[in-house]
């Protein structure tokens, strides 16, 4: 039975750990210079205002610590932890630049996109380094990601941390 928890469960939460801890550091240490300074594409903004350089770098360097003291306590591949962060924060910029060519205003809610783009191409960047979790530790993580990207903006939002709870 604790094999079966590990693998669906344990194993799967710190595969991903990296990339939740990527993604949500921008909310508590982003802001300043828009990464994309302002350019803008056909017209439309690259990635928007709220996409900023030391929201990017805070969200590497969050998922990075993640992924270390993963590789120190559980032996954790230290080159799969990077790579999913980097993969959740590309992501998370795939997702942004997709609203800015549809010309929604920043912070709007595209339901799938704001809550998996970052966990789908996290988990793409991770297929050089091995260690998927199985296809059931892949479901588990999509229901907990939606759940806990819900709960965490509310909590956010509340906060008055972020202005929308999406």
């Amino acid at each position: 039975m604790s094999d079966l928890i590990y693998a669906l469960l344990l194993y799967p939460i710190i595969f991903i750990l990296p990339a939740w801890i990527a993604n949500g550091t921008p909310v508590l240490f982003g802001g300043g210079v828009p990464l994309d300074l302002g350019k803008k594409l056909a017209g439309k903004p690259i990635f928007g205002k709220h996409k900023t350089l030391r929201g990017t770098a805070s969200g590497i360097a969050g998922g990075a610590i993640i992924a270390v003291l993963e590789y120190v306590f559980f032996a954790q591949p230290l080159a799969l932890g990077v790579a999913v962060a980097i993969g959740a924060i590309a992501g998370d910029l795939v997702g942004s630049f997709a609203k800015r060519r549809l010309s929604l205003k920043e912070g709007a809610n595209v339901w799938i996109l704001d809550q998996y783009s970052f966990f789908v191409v996290a988990l793409l960047f991770s297929l050089p380094f091995g260690g998927l979790p199985s296809p059931l530790g892949i479901i588990v993580l999509i229901v907990l990601t939606g759940v806990l990207h819900k709960g965490m903006n509310v909590l956010a939002h509340r906060a008055k941390i972020k202005r929308v709870p999406w």
